[in-house]
């Protein structure tokens, strides 16, 4: 039975966004300009996906050459308009999709996506207490070393949101990031978390002054 698949808007980006994120935009180029005009005439809920480049960069001729085959749809939630026509916007992740069939001909990227369901997995609790423990250990020693905020907000008790909380406050590269974006379900997503906060709060209690500005990116606040 072939898949039921739905036509988007893609905006590829250097960044992960995960469901439930804010991510703020400055946009100038023509197409993404075209892009939130075209948005803008339709009615709410308006969004367009965000998928990771592989391969490329994010402006410019020949841009993006090769996309991630998982993204996240980015919902519109402010627009600010500028007298020449750039935008300020900023969107909130909502949902995951897998990238069936590109198409290039238009102004902006489009594509033809496949939604995903968002699970819990097998047993997810166990994993989730573990994460919150070793996540605790981290933003303290984040803190500490004045790459953090002090204090935060407690994680949230849902696993499936616990897992995009963590996947997206982690400091890590993009291979990192999309590898958690495209786990099936939380409980696989938050046994990679276990991990990856076990090996970041080895390197931090050995290097407890790292050097906030080379790693911290400012573009997700908590939703």
């Amino acid at each position: 039975m072939r898949s039921v698949t739905e036509r988007l808007a893609l905006f590829p980006l250097g960044t992960v966004l995960f469901p439930g994120l804010l991510l703020p935009l400055h946009l100038f180029e023509d197409r993404y300009r075209r892009l939130v005009g075209d948005l803008l005439e339709r009615p709410e809920p308006r969004g367009f996906g965000v998928v990771g480049i592989e391969l490329g960069h994010e402006v410019g001729e020949g841009a993006a050459h090769r996309l991630a085959e998982i993204g996240c749809v980015a919902e519109l939630r402010e627009v600010t308009p500028h007298p020449d026509g750039r935008y300020d916007i900023v969107t909130v992740g909502t949902r995951r999709f897998r990238v069936k069939e590109l198409d290039r001909s238009r102004p902006y990227l489009q594509g033809e996506v496949e939604f995903l369901p968002e699970e819990p997995g097998s047993d997810p609790g166990p994993m989730a207490a573990r994460v919150r423990r070793l996540y605790r250990v981290y933003r303290h020693r984040l803190g500490a070393a004045g790459a953090g905020p002090a204090e935060e907000d407690p994680p949230p008790d849902d696993p499936v949101a616990l897992s995009y909380l963590v996947a997206a406050s982690l400091i890590l590269d993009g291979h990192d990031k999309q590898r958690l974006l495209e786990c099936e379900d939380a409980a696989l997503r938050l046994a990679a978390e276990r991990d990856l906060l076990a090996r970041e709060n080895r390197i931090l209690n050995v290097l407890p002054m790292i050097p906030a500005g080379q790693f911290l990116d400012g573009s997700f606040t908590a939703n």
